[in-house]
């Protein structure tokens, strides 16, 4: 947050940029966690005109696949799905990728990740009577 902006309006920004970072509505949230999470990190830093989402996404992902984070990866392999910034293809070209980078364990984790929550979004598409798209 910079000294010559509100509260509340950076605030707004972080909840905005939040919700267009994982493709969910986020509400204010309790805490200094919260508070930092939303006025800095997602109000200034993915906020930051240098890098689109997804490439900061792309980024995201090969440091979780590093620190073997696979919850975490989980969440953003389906955000990068649902905002259309990576189809199922890219993504498992990047886990082919990270293999050589990371280890082979860490890729074929990230892999396998990638088609759990390939399966689980086009099951969800499907309840919303959404054609089965390539993703």
């Amino acid at each position: 947050m910079t000294e010559d902006t509100p509260a509340s309006e950076t605030r707004r920004r972080g909840l905005a940029k939040m919700s267009e970072v994982y493709g969910w509505e986020f509400q204010d949230g309790p805490g200094k966690h919260f508070e930092v999470t939303a006025d800095h990190l997602f109000a200034d830093i993915w906020s930051r005109p240098a890098l689109s989402l997804r490439d900061r996404r792309l980024l995201l992902l090969g440091a979780l696949t590093a620190q073997g984070l696979f919850d975490v990866a989980d969440i953003q392999i389906g955000a990068a799905l649902r905002n259309e910034e990576l189809d199922e293809e890219q993504l498992r070209e990047i886990a082919l990728f990270l293999c050589h980078y990371v280890g082979w364990p860490s890729g074929t984790q990230l892999d396998s990740v990638v088609g759990k929550v390939v399966a689980q979004e086009k099951k969800a598409a499907r309840k919303r009577g959404e054609p089965d798209a390539q993703r």
